[in-house]
């Protein structure tokens, strides 16, 4: 089954504030699957996967409740096949 996904890399002061704490607790309000992780340089990539208007919501939270932190965003969009059955904090 296709389904919408988003992929943003959040930059900024992203780590060690509770970022990806903040992005499962948006996460939990919204009907999306997917990652929140640390990446080696940085910055925290989100991965979220369900209807489009509903990651896109998901996606708008974040910045809304998180954006203190956010300093720039790389954001790709496609549809392809479901990958995930959760939303987590991937390690």
């Amino acid at each position: 089954m296709e389904v919408f996904h988003a992929e943003v890399w959040f930059a900024g002061h992203v780590q060690g504030v509770g970022f990806r704490a903040g992005v499962m607790q948006v996460a939990r309000s919204f009907d999306v699957t997917g990652f929140v992780r640390n990446l080696p340089d940085g910055r925290v990539v989100l991965h979220a996967e369900g209807l489009s208007s509903v990651v896109r919501m998901f996606i708008d939270e974040v910045r809304k409740n998180l954006g203190v932190f956010i300093r720039g965003e790389d954001v790709r969009e496609y549809y392809g096949a479901a990958c995930h059955r959760e939303f987590r904090i991937a390690i």
